[in-house]
This record gives C-alpha cells, structure tokens and sequence, in this order.
C-alpha cells in the first residue's frame, strides 16, 4: 500500500506501517491546493489528515485512493459526499484525543476562575497585584452544562466531578444502552430543554462536531438564556459560535468565555494573527491545541495504524460514511451451495430484472457447505423473478419479507 500522511505525525509512530511492508510518506506542508496535484502524481491508496482539507479535486485526483482517515475524531475537513460519490472511505479515529481536549477544557475554566492569564502575564511584566488576583469564586459546587455528550463530554463530565463540580446534559430519547449506563455512572443530570439545559448553568461547555446544524449554534438568542457573568468554554469548533453575539454578551453581561478553537483562525501553525474574540479581556485562549499532547497523538497515531492495517485486511473499520439504516423496500433471502459463480448468477437476474442493490452480505454457515445471502432490493420482485433464481440446482431456497 502506498500511504501519505498530509499534516505532521511522528515518523517513528508509523514504524509498524513500513515493517508491514507499505510505503509510507509523511508530507506536513501539503495544502488543500497542494495536496489535489500530490494525489494526481502518485498512485496513493490511503491518505491520513489531521487538520489538512481534503476537498473534491483532491479525492477525484486520487485515482487509487481507497481510504481516507482523519487522525481523530471529527471529519469535517473531509468532503464526505464527494468520497461517498467516488466509493472512497472516510474512517475517523474517535476517543483517542479526549482525555487530553478534555484536560484543557478544565484548564481553560481554572484559568478564567482564577485569572491565571493575566496574572503571569503581570508577574513576567513585573507588576505584583495579589489585591486584584485574589479575587475569585471558585468552581467548587459549580453547575456545568456539557453540549456534546460524546467520549470528550464525558471525560470533561469524569473531571469536573472530581472538582465537586455537578453536570447537567440534554436528554435524548435515542442514546444506547451503554451511554445512558455512563451516563448514570458519572452522575449527570438529564434536563428536556436547551433554553433550560443553558439557563440554569453557571458553565456551558460545547463538545459537538462541526456540521451544518451546529454552525452558528451559540447565537444571540443562546446567550441571551446563559446567566450574567456565566463561563462558555468551547474546544469543539469556532465556527458553532456567532463571535458578534459572544462578544455581545460579554460586553453587556459579563460572560467570560475559554476559547481553544476559533472562527477565522489561521491556517498555517505560525504567523500574525489577531481578532476581535482573541483580543476580547473576558477571553482566555488557546492555540486549537487541545488535542497537541504527546500521549493523544500516541492513542491517535495507533488507532490510525489499527484503521489502515483494518483496511489492508480487506476490512474497514470507523467508516462515517456508510449507510447504517436498511435501505430499500424488499430483502431478499437466498439460500445457496458456497460456489464459484453461485451468486454471479443471482446478481445477473437482478441485474435482468433492473432491480437495484442497496445492501448486500453473504454469510457461510457452519461447515462450509452452504451459505445465505440477504439482498436489499427497491421494490417488489415477480414471480418470474423468483422463480429464475429458484432455478438454478445450487440455489437452495428463496424468500423476501417486506417492509419500509
């Protein structure tokens, strides 16, 4: 497999990739620009990003490529429709990063609490105001809002409890079994409402992936039910704020906010950059480092390895981007002989019949004898459909079930 790695990862974390024997190139000042020629010139079959964006031209540029993996959890640098479009997985590598973003979300609340900031910045200055750095409530008995109940959430929910901090989070109706156990394991409290969930808050802390429906989430009209002088902390993403209705609130009713991630931040790791947010005194920010420890990228760089040594075993793991609701209106069962062409045959009636395959997998039964197919098909096959895949000797039984 040739494999490149577009944003800066340890080579020698990579070393189990080139003892498999791959080639593995690892390129970190690769650009959205840069990397759409890179792919053309080479015969690449798997990409790994971190912050790098991977856009059309880039996954149409890619001729091999098969696989995409962002080295962590969010994929919203990915164009997802457009991989979809062209057969190319888009695996992330969830989890790995959230002990240390949430880390620094406690750090970001501690700082602003305890006017760590402004205080180092006075001592490297040479001033000396134990008057005014003194003056701090403390997060003790605190109530904390976490938006984004994913595995960061509840690290930051782990943390915070431990601070005598208490948790609230938004009920959801479709969460797992396994969620709602955590969730009573580290003692949250479910509320039904956002206007309730952020109103009652004494912090709200946001830990949800970029999309559509959470850009601009925290609006003027979200500020306006945060309590006066309330601590917004986002590690998420800057674009889920409206930084014209933070600074607002901030200016009018003394929210404070702890910002690791920002709207129009800079593209590059180096260089000049202000903005109204970053320059704002109720701010205490970072650089987007809250996944930059050397254990995340460790956790992140193995899980990446375990994704692409998945995919080089002819199995995929963390895709986001495969239908995982049944699709289709018919499912059809056929019970076969496990042989060569058995289910060509059955494909090319299909095909015959123009009826489309949404879903497809076959399984052996015990054995090795025999095996089942279940196919999701459109619509409703005929009889004469049926009876032509019946038809075959190595074919053992066919039925369908219906049902949207």
């Amino acid at each position: 497999m040739q494999i490149l790695c577009a944003d800066s990862i340890d080579a020698n974390l990579l070393q189990p990739l080139v003892d498999g024997g791959h080639n593995v190139f690892v390129e970190p000042d690769l650009t959205k620009e840069t990397l759409v020629d890179r792919l053309d010139g080479d015969s690449i079959d798997v990409l790994v990003v971190r912050s790098t964006k991977v856009n059309a031209d880039a996954l149409t540029a890619g001729a091999n490529l098969g696989l995409v993996v962002r080295a962590g959890a969010g994929t919203d640098n990915v164009d997802k429709l457009a991989a979809s479009a062209r057969g190319i997985y888009v695996s992330n590598v969830p989890g790995k990063n959230a002990i240390a973003v949430a880390e620094l979300t406690m750090g970001l609340l501690l700082a602003i609490d305890r006017h760590i900031a402004m205080g180092a910045s006075d001592l490297n200055g040479g001033v000396w105001n134990k008057g005014l750095y003194s003056k701090a409530d403390g997060i003790f008995g605190k109530q904390l809002a976490i938006i984004g109940l994913g595995d960061i959430g509840f690290a930051v929910a782990e943390r915070a409890a431990a601070f005598g901090i208490s948790v609230t989070a938004l009920r959801k109706p479709d969460r797992s079994d396994a969620a709602q156990t955590r969730i009573r394991s580290a003692g949250i409290r479910l509320v039904d409402t956002m206007d309730e969930l952020v109103g009652e808050a004494d912090v709200v802390s946001l830990h949800v992936p970029g999309t559509a429906d959470t850009k601009r989430m925290c609006d003027a009209n979200f500020f306006a039910q945060m309590k006066d002088g309330a601590v917004l902390l986002n590690t998420s993403r800057g674009d889920v704020i409206d930084p014209d209705a933070l600074i607002d609130a901030m200016d009018t009713r003394g929210i404070r906010a702890g910002l690791d991630v920002w709207p129009d931040e800079p593209a590059n790791s180096t260089g000049e950059w202000t903005s109204p947010l970053s320059t704002h005194p109720n701010v205490v920010g970072s650089h987007h480092i809250g996944a930059s420890t050397r254990q995340a990228q460790m956790a992140v760089a193995k899980g990446t390895i375990d994704v692409i040594q998945a995919y080089c075993d002819g199995r995929v793991v963390n895709a986001v981007n495969m239908e995982t609701d049944r699709l289709g209106s018919v499912v059809l069962t056929v019970r076969h002989l496990d042989k060569v062409g058995v289910l060509a045959k059955v494909l090319q009636t299909i095909r015959a019949a123009n009826r489309n395959v949404l879903q497809m997998e076959n399984q052996l039964f015990s054995g090795g004898v025999a095996a089942v197919a279940t196919i999701n098909l459109v619509s409703l096959p005929s009889e004469e459909f049926l009876e032509a895949i019946s038809s075959d000797d190595d074919v053992l039984a066919v039925s369908y079930v219906t049902g949207e």
